[in-house]
């Protein structure tokens, strides 16, 4: 049998991650519910403490009461970016990801000739040299008044769920879509809130590991009418970048 401990851990584990005995037998690949491991009636397999640590990092040792760290690697989900993009002189550039693009950014994160198909410009500014920048197209109108449907932001990436601040917008790649939100984390909660500044749109919550990136929007970026070419785009993205360079002196 197992100990209290084992099986107290265990029930921590699903309520903090929110799921019921049912789901969380379902992702851990076994019968029907965890309710008679929970009851100390079942043994917890080899198999369940495989999937506790592959899916969730959860240290097996601290599972039986050998260790005081319940994470292997850190307990912090990693969104630093999959692909960092360089120019041909192997200096970081900036890809922009438009709303067509941004439909199978998801699937092809890791995919680097994936992003070799997408307009891509370096920084004439040395203050974004320290850090990776992407663009991304906004689809649909929950950001709305601050962001219009189509509309372009461009964003740093965030290196660690940690710092996300609930005054600021991001853009959130999740494992189906990419969406432009605010962040919130409540306290007691392993739960990540997404807030939609337009109040139709209900926040919803989600789990920490269903976050492939985390982008922090840093500015807008107007572009005009003559926005429709490659060249169009990446020259009125020069001269958002010359505004963003003046506001940031200033700042």
């Amino acid at each position: 049998m197992e100990n209290e401990l084992t099986l107290k851990r265990f029930i921590d584990i699903r309520r903090d991650l929110g799921y019921t005995q049912a789901e969380f037998a379902k992702l851990l690949g076994i019968s029907s519910t965890t309710a008679d491991i929970e009851r100390g009636r079942t043994k917890l397999s080899g198999k369940v403490v495989t999937e506790l640590l592959k899916q969730f990092k959860i240290n097996p040792l601290w599972l039986f009461g050998e260790s005081e760290q319940q994470y292997l690697e850190t307990s912090r989900v990693s969104v630093i970016p999959k692909v960092v993009t360089v120019d041909s002189q192997e200096r970081e550039n900036m890809v922009l990801v438009n709303a067509k693009a941004a439909a199978g950014y998801p699937q092809n994160i890791q995919d680097t000739s994936w992003y070799q198909q997408l307009p891509a410009f370096d920084f004439p500014i040395p203050e974004f040299r320290n850090a990776t920048y992407r663009g991304f197209q906004v689809e649909g109108d929950s950001m709305l008044p601050n962001l219009k449907p189509g509309e372009w932001v461009l964003a740093k990436a965030v290196e660690n769920i940690d710092e996300v601040s609930p005054n600021k917008m991001y853009v959130v790649v999740l494992q189906d879509a990419v969406l432009v939100k605010k962040i919130e984390k409540r306290p007691n909660s392993n739960n990540v809130t997404l807030i939609s500044l337009n109040e139709t749109y209900p926040p919803y919550e989600i789990k920490p590991f269903q976050i492939q990136e985390i982008w922090q929007v840093s500015s807008k970026i107007t572009f005009g009418v003559d926005a429709t070419t490659e060249k169009g785009l990446l020259r009125q993205l020069q001269e958002s970048m010359e505004e963003l360079k003046s506001q940031l002196r200033h700042n």
